[in-house]
């Protein structure tokens, strides 16, 4: 993938890694916009090529009661409105093969979810809008299985595909993440490692999935020091009480400092 193909990303010839950040999903237009241009503030000061991340619904919810969103097109016209007030691409989650051509009307890059990226149709439909692919690597797969979901977007005509790595299960209840994997799957696509999804503790018997907060720093500094391509990271002003994921998000007051001490590896790695 050339990253320099999405829309408006900027700082591509820095040498640094690529972020996708943002909140898990979009509670409404005033948090997203709080996010984003802190988040912007930051890279554009460190110079990291930035997507921002939003879903638009989340689908895959353990409990009925679960919060699910605010309305498809209200939550993506707020995506496209951080678009046009920061001058930064935008990524969603898709889940549905209807989604993806409505998805592709306010964002830049679609986003499989780890769940649903063995469904050869939605990935199909995802690569036929010609936007950005980013296909999370299943929780139950190996990162050589990933060449098969790399393969379908490329056979759809779309050379723009990104693999992410969001942990493996370990267990019932926990997540790890092999680092081995990351060289493996950049045989195939560009490689991003979920840090905050890879510190999830799913399968609550509350059905509220927990998580490793404390270990972000740890996750995002080995996934750097391996070579990454790019991080993602959701982030919130207030975790505790984010609708969506708040057990494992990194709080925004955070976001700085780790994003420095990153590249400040990066650097360091560039130069090996």
């Amino acid at each position: 993938m050339n990253l320099k193909n999405i829309p408006q990303i900027k700082h591509t010839d820095s040498g640094n890694f690529f972020l996708l950040a943002g909140p898990c999903a979009i509670e409404g237009e005033e948090m997203a916009m709080r996010i984003a241009e802190k988040i912007v503030t930051v890279t554009d000061k460190l110079e990291i090529p930035y997507v921002f991340k939003g879903s638009f619904k989340k689908a895959n919810r353990s409990r009925v009661d679960s919060f699910t969103g605010i309305g498809d097109e209200k939550a993506l016209k707020i995506l496209q409105k951080v678009s046009k007030e920061f001058g930064v691409p935008t990524v969603t989650d898709i889940h549905t093969n209807e989604d993806a051509e409505m998805a592709a009307a306010y964002v830049d890059v679609l986003q499989i979810p780890a769940f649903l990226v063995r469904q050869t149709d939605l990935v199909v439909a995802a690569a036929n809008t010609g936007k950005t692919v980013n296909l999370k690597k299943g929780q139950f797969m190996s990162p050589e299985s990933m060449k098969h979901a790399v393969q379908k977007v490329l056979d759809s005509n779309n050379q723009n595909v990104m693999v992410t790595d969001r942990g493996t299960m370990f267990g019932y209840q926990d997540m790890i993440v092999d680092f081995r994997g990351i060289p493996t799957m950049q045989q195939y696509a560009s490689t991003v490692l979920d840090v905050t999804h890879s510190l999830q503790q799913p399968n609550q018997m509350t059905g509220v999935t927990g998580g490793r907060p404390d270990m972000i720093e740890t996750i995002a500094k080995a996934g750097i020091a391996v070579g990454v391509d790019g991080i993602f990271i959701e982030t919130h002003f207030d975790p505790a009480n984010a609708k969506s994921d708040g057990a494992n998000m990194l709080h925004l007051d955070y976001f700085e400092s780790l994003m420095t001490k990153l590249v400040a590896i990066r650097k360091t790695v560039n130069q090996f």
